[in-house]
């Protein structure tokens, strides 16, 4: 499956939104190449919407990590937004959560890149407590 990006900007944050799959070959290279593109000309506010993203391979989660990595280095940070229940479960198992801020509403990770602003943040824990009842 082809995996479509599209990119806007919100408030000076760069948001990079993802719909189909995050797996190894064209589709990671287009994942590199759009968030190289953002952090080349930008501070590297990031938010990468996730919301349409069904899966994710172990290619895609090194390349998100990448970015991570990447936006760190020039001064910058990326966050996710709107997870699937499967990408979520995928983040925890391989304790990539640490290295996201993670939120469920796009306003709520926008914010987080101002101070003073109200913000709520994904509760892991609560979702890893659901994982265990179930």
């Amino acid at each position: 499956m082809h995996l479509e990006i599209s990119t806007r900007d919100r408030e000076g944050v760069a948001i990079l939104d993802f719909k189909g799959r995050i797996t190894a070959g064209e589709e990671v290279g287009a994942f590199r190449d759009a968030f190289t593109a953002i952090v080349d000309k930008t501070e590297s506010k990031l938010i990468l919407n996730l919301m349409h993203v069904d899966y994710i391979d172990s290619t895609g989660l090194g390349a998100m990590v990448m970015c991570s990595t990447r936006s760190k280095k020039v001064g910058g940070v990326a966050k996710l937004v709107h997870l699937n229940r499967r990408n979520m479960e995928l983040l925890v198992l391989t304790k990539i959560d640490t290295i996201f801020e993670v939120f469920d509403d796009e306003t709520d990770a926008v914010n987080s890149f101002f101070p003073g602003r109200e913000i709520k943040r994904f509760d892991i824990l609560s979702f890893v407590r659901q994982l265990q009842d179930e």
